[in-house]
């Protein structure tokens, strides 16, 4: 039979500097957006919120005149 062990060690805390150290390397690692793609990227997102914000406006007005006139 296998035997299977679970280790009980708990994460080893690092001192601030050394996890602003990591922090920073990771961010290098990261491929940010050029300019344009951030534009793009803002714009869709900007029409996107415009969209369901109208939809869900168009919901309400709708249920709510159609509780009035079922209350009224």
């Amino acid at each position: 039979m296998a035997s299977s062990r679970v280790s009980s060690t708990t994460p080893q805390r690092t001192n601030p500097a050394t996890f602003y150290r990591q922090v920073v390397a990771e961010l290098r690692k990261v491929v940010w957006p050029t300019r344009s793609q951030l534009v793009t990227y803002f714009w869709v997102v900007l029409i996107f919120v415009i969209v369901l914000m109208t939809f869900v406006s168009l919901l309400d007005l709708g249920f709510g005149k159609l509780v009035f006139a079922v209350f009224a």
